[in-house]
């Protein structure tokens, strides 16, 4: 048999493969891939589950934190609300279209605003007001303006305040306008005004008084002397009288300026009650002998002592004698009586001053001892207020009766040596 060339001759054929082998390898690589693959699945899910966790984590941290936070805002909002209310002072608030948004309690009563009327209705706001503020919002340099009105309690003044609050400079933003009633802070001043006015007058006064007092004494002595030589020249002593009434009744006034506006010097000694009045009764004779009126002295209790200023005492006397002489007409009398208090027998010895004059009327009695008041024209008031404050610096007080036309009677009470009420 003919061999053929190598290159012609054809390979044996191999054995054909186990196709059970071949399916189980495909299985098991299939089976390699698809535990890989649930490998790697398995650590996505764990990192994804990981970053769910903690997102959820940041969530409830973050949804926490919100919150707190609103709990705060509406705490904080609360309480700025509940300053609002409860400043002293007037607060509105204006958007920069001008309308009111915000008005506090303060300010509704200072404005006298109805509670029905609502923050964004300007009309129920006076336009004085709203002209005013509108002024102060357009030009900062205004200081506090006052706004008057007239409400039910009076008239009121309120200063007014201004102050932009826009977040950007020269911007239209909200406007906040400050109200405070300055009613009694200008009644005080007003009476700081009045008072240092009053004291300055008060300075003037005394200084005129002791310049005045200095050449009276000099008159008195020269009209007493006058008065002795022509006790044998009845015409010329009629006059002499009169210009001895009219000296001591200058006295008397310089003396009440003196004593109103001087402080008590303390001079308290031992001093004869009985004498200081029969003094007081002769130099209020010229008085009573020009008036046409006379002075009728008791004494039921004869000496009687007690620690005082003489000088100021005797203006006491002398301040409630008057006032019974103007109030009575020529032919009045004025009874002084000294005797014991009849509550206070022994203790308290009581110093009657009875006119028949025209009286008081009720309502006026709370207002005698009131600096100025006074019911004769012409008179400076001052008489019964220093007669008050002189017998309260000796410890003692003085009481009134009056009746409309049937006369006046004011008592001194004043506690005697060595003893106390």
């Amino acid at each position: 048999m003919t061999t053929l060339p190598g290159a012609r001759q054809r390979a044996p054929s191999k054995a054909p493969e186990n196709p059970q082998a071949i399916a189980q390898e495909n299985l098991t690589r299939a089976f390699a891939t698809f535990t890989q693959a649930a490998s790697s699945l398995e650590r996505s899910y764990g990192q994804l589950q990981a970053e769910v966790m903690r997102l959820h984590a940041e969530l409830q941290r973050t949804s926490s934190e919100l919150e707190q936070s609103l709990e705060e805002n509406a705490r904080v909002r609360g309480y700025l609300s509940r300053v609002l209310e409860k400043l002293p002072c007037g607060v509105l608030v204006a958007g920069g279209n001008g309308k009111v948004e915000i008005i506090n309690p303060q300010a509704r009563k200072l404005l006298a605003l109805r509670d029905d009327c609502k923050p964004d209705l300007t009309s129920g706001l006076p336009r004085a007001f709203l002209q005013m503020a509108e002024r102060m919002a357009e030009d900062e340099r205004l200081s506090e303006q006052e706004y008057s009105m007239n409400g039910n309690s009076g008239n009121r003044t309120i200063g007014i305040s201004v102050a932009n609050i826009s977040e950007k400079a020269g911007g239209d933003g909200d406007v906040v306008w400050i109200l405070r009633d300055v009613t009694e802070q200008k009644r005080i001043a007003a009476e700081r005004e009045a008072a240092r006015k009053s004291h300055a007058l008060a300075e003037v006064a005394a200084v005129l008084a002791h310049e005045i007092r200095n050449p009276l004494g000099s008159l008195e002595l020269f009209t007493g002397l006058m008065a002795d030589a022509t006790a044998h020249m009845p015409e010329t002593r009629h006059w002499v009288m009169h210009l001895q009434a009219g000296l001591r009744s200058l006295s008397a006034t310089v003396n009440n300026v003196l004593q109103f506006h001087s402080r008590p010097g303390g001079q308290m000694l031992l001093t004869e009650l009985d004498r200081l009045l029969n003094e007081t009764v002769d130099f209020l004779l010229p008085l009573a002998r020009q008036r046409g009126q006379v002075v009728k002295m008791e004494n039921a209790i004869g000496k009687i002592s007690t620690h005082a200023d003489s000088n100021r005492l005797k203006q006491v006397f002398l301040n409630l004698s008057l006032n019974a002489f103007r109030a009575m007409p020529p032919g009045g009398a004025l009874r002084v009586r000294m005797g014991w208090a009849p509550l206070f027998p022994g203790g308290i010895v009581q110093i009657d001053f009875q006119d028949d004059g025209r009286g008081v009327a009720p309502e006026l009695l709370d207002r005698m001892y009131e600096p100025g008041f006074t019911t004769t024209p012409g008179s400076p008031g001052l008489g019964l207020t220093v007669c008050k404050k002189v017998v309260e610096q000796h410890g003692g007080e003085i009481q009134v009766q009056s009746k409309p036309q049937h006369g006046t009677t004011f008592s001194v009470l004043l506690p005697v040596s060595g003893a106390a009420r």
